[in-house]
């Protein structure tokens, strides 16, 4: 039950992937990766939850195996990502789910849950993510996201992607060379680069405020769980802080070890979402 199928459908006028998980359970959990990921980041948490929940992982647009935008200074921003997640989920039949999201995910899943998937949305796990985003962040992501390198080899993806990925927390070496196979392409040249529209990064020149999503919080009426990576640039704790007592009044834990974002890949993460999707 718990077999991954991977899937392509279209939404909103344009192809989206996802990987779907433990197909045969009723209750849902949508799984979505960050700014310059695939969802086959997802596949570690996928597999463990698969066991009793279907999991469904996207693509977002201009990343993994989803089509890249042909309109990218109107189409990659929240407002764009949150018609694809209906979409998504209405042509896959879920009328309600939970929702994981890291960084960008969670983004979209505060923004839907407040939104057009209110009262769709049961439970809210955010990773890494809030209503409001460290400029100093945000500069160091554009930094390198814009701008993708490219490598002769595989192997030397691995190190950038080891490198730039360090704040992630620990991941094995099997897990490393999974996350770098799963998110690279070839360039014309034969060349390695991550799998991902270099312009999707306009969403922060096109749509400033998009990250700002303090009404949108403050409207929550649903249980919401945040991990805050302890050395976090991006979600600071004074954030974190409002969280807990704003809105929902979110439940703040801290995951050791990480900065942004963690990973979602050790028994202790699973065992923190598992309790909060089974409402403990």
């Amino acid at each position: 039950m718990n077999d991954a199928r991977s899937r392509y459908l279209s939404c909103a006028g344009r192809e989206i992937h996802c990987m779907e998980w433990g197909a045969g359970h009723d209750e849902v959990v949508v799984a979505w990766h960050g700014l310059a990921r695939t969802g086959r980041d997802m596949d570690p948490l996928a597999r463990q939850l698969s066991a009793q929940y279907r999991v469904i992982c996207p693509d977002t647009i201009g990343r993994g195996l989803s089509q890249w935008s042909p309109a990218p200074e109107r189409e990659y921003c929240l407002a764009f990502y949150e018609q694809l997640a209906v979409a998504l989920l209405d042509q896959l039949g879920i009328e309600r789910c939970h929702w994981v999201g890291t960084s960008m995910g969670g983004a979209i899943g505060l923004r839907a849950a407040a939104g057009a998937l209110r009262g769709r949305v049961r439970r809210l796990v955010l990773n890494d993510i809030g209503p409001q985003l460290a400029d100093a962040a945000i500069a160091r992501v554009r930094s390198y996201a814009g701008t993708p390198p490219d490598f002769a080899t595989m192997l030397e993806l691995e190190q950038y992607f080891r490198s730039v990925y360090a704040p992630y927390g620990w991941l094995d070496d099997d897990q490393w060379r999974s996350l770098t196979e799963t998110s690279a392409r070839r360039l014309p040249d034969g060349r390695w680069t991550p799998h991902y529209d270099p312009a999707m990064v306009m969403q922060f020149s096109h749509h400033p405020d998009d990250y700002l999503q303090w009404a949108a919080w403050d409207s929550l009426d649903l249980p919401v769980l945040c991990l805050r990576g302890e050395s976090s640039d991006l979600l600071l704790p004074e954030v974190a802080e409002a969280m807990r007592v704003r809105g929902p009044r979110a439940v703040v834990a801290t995951i050791a070890g990480c900065g942004h974002a963690p990973a979602l890949n050790t028994p202790a993460q699973f065992a923190l979402i598992e309790r909060f999707l089974a409402g403990a």
